[in-house]
């Protein structure tokens, strides 16, 4: 029987190396990919996500235990079965136009990952016909946006008229978030969800998804 906690500890301590070892080791022993991801590596991620929600660690030591979740799940990749269909949904994820700033959209984007979301994205700067074109051809279920400059934020309202004329308002929950957005600002131009950090976010994701 594998041991989760050793694998979860090595990620938490983004011991890259070791986890992939741990993975290889719990492979040999007869664990299924999907355990090991569930028990080990989403395990010890979930609960990096509780430490820098609570700011306990910084973005530095959540950087280095995504890069030991990757290392693990390159060894998985292989072994998976079903792939992209166990997923628990699909975000598509990118920082409004004009906005360059990617490190809180980075930290989304992992902790998304981390709970099982498959997760495209964007990048930075992004042009609101990209959000949705790419949310129709990949059948996602999420628009993620981020903006850290208060001149930007007024983009996301813009991504929230283009869903709606394209026919997909319903089909699709918008999230925003970023340093100068609130609840209010959400409410205000008629997107679903406001998260005040990556965390939330990934939570309320799978939250939307499943509903």
């Amino acid at each position: 029987m594998a041991d989760w906690n050793e694998i979860s500890e090595m990620l938490q301590k983004g011991k890259a190396k070791e986890v992939a070892d741990l993975c290889r080791k719990a492979l040999d022993e007869g664990s299924s990919a999907k355990e090991i991801l569930n028990e080990g590596l989403m395990l010890g991620m979930g609960i990096v996500g509780e430490r820098f929600k609570k700011n306990e660690v910084y973005v530095p030591e959540v950087l280095i235990a995504a890069r030991a979740m990757n290392a693990g799940i390159e060894v998985l990749k292989p072994h998976m079965v079903g792939g992209p269909g166990d997923r628990k949904g699909k975000v598509v994820l990118g920082t409004v136009k004009g906005d360059l700033h990617d490190i809180g959209k980075n930290l989304v984007k992992i902790m998304m990952e981390g709970k099982g979301l498959e997760v495209i994205d964007l990048g930075a700067d992004v042009a609101t016909e990209k959000f949705v074109t790419v949310a129709k051809e990949e059948g996602a279920q999420i628009i993620a946006c981020s903006a850290l400059l208060t001149t930007t934020m007024t983009e996301m309202e813009n991504v929230v008229k283009a869903v709606k004329e394209a026919g997909m308002r319903d089909s699709i929950t918008i999230m925003v978030g970023g340093a100068p957005v609130t609840q209010n600002f959400c409410e205000s131009i008629g997107a679903d969800i406001y998260s005040a950090d990556a965390t939330s976010a990934a939570e309320a994701a799978v939250a939307a998804c499943a509903s």
